[in-house]
């Protein structure tokens, strides 16, 4: 069966984005830079919400850095806002349930997908229970003041078992976990 990887970057305090703050936080450096060059999981389809697809295809569009790669890739936009035809090339519009549609798509076997930004798809594919690995790059800023698009807000509580970590350029840490969606707190469930 296809993998399901959900895929942040994040600043230290666990925000999306920032006002005023370049991408990246503008602290990518060339190792970061070097390993998204190298295309890590090219084969997967990337999974986008509508507002996503709006500012990364705007920001490849200007050449931010780390983003020329994704023009490639076979992208899967959901959205009920947007119509065909999209500009941003290898990209399909599916207007329906986004749960449903990768439920069938990880069925179907096939190529395995991941995720970029799109924080409310995520939570429904995590809630739905369909994500295999959850890949966090944290960046070493604080964006408290500035921060945008706080990431677990309204998340289930999920238990996180770490299966990589790396640091990249001496500052920037990626971790990779095996999601499990919790009932809620350790103690807490009712017995049957």
């Amino acid at each position: 069966m296809p993998e399901l990887l959900v895929d942040y970057i994040t600043s230290l305090d666990g925000y999306g984005s920032a006002d005023g703050w370049p991408g990246f936080w503008g602290v990518e450096g060339p190792e970061y830079l070097a390993w998204l060059g190298d295309q890590p999981e090219a084969d997967y389809t990337v999974l986008i919400g509508a507002n996503t697809y709006r500012v990364m295809s705007g920001l490849a569009d200007e050449g931010e850095p780390g983003t020329e790669g994704l023009t490639g890739l076979s992208k899967v936009v959901f959205s009920s806002s947007l119509s065909e035809p999209l500009s941003w090339p290898n990209t399909r519009l599916v207007s329906g349930d986004p749960v449903e549609a990768v439920r069938e798509m990880k069925a179907r076997g096939g190529t395995s997908m991941r995720t970029l930004g799109s924080l409310t798809l995520c939570r429904s594919l995590l809630e739905a229970g369909l994500v295999d690995r959850f890949r966090v790059a944290v960046f070493p800023v604080i964006t408290g003041k500035t921060g945008r698009d706080r990431i677990y807000d309204g998340y289930p509580d999920v238990a996180l078992e770490m299966v990589s970590s790396r640091t990249f350029d001496g500052r920037l840490q990626l971790l990779e976990y095996v999601p499990r969606v919790l009932a809620g707190p350790p103690g807490t469930a009712k017995p049957d």
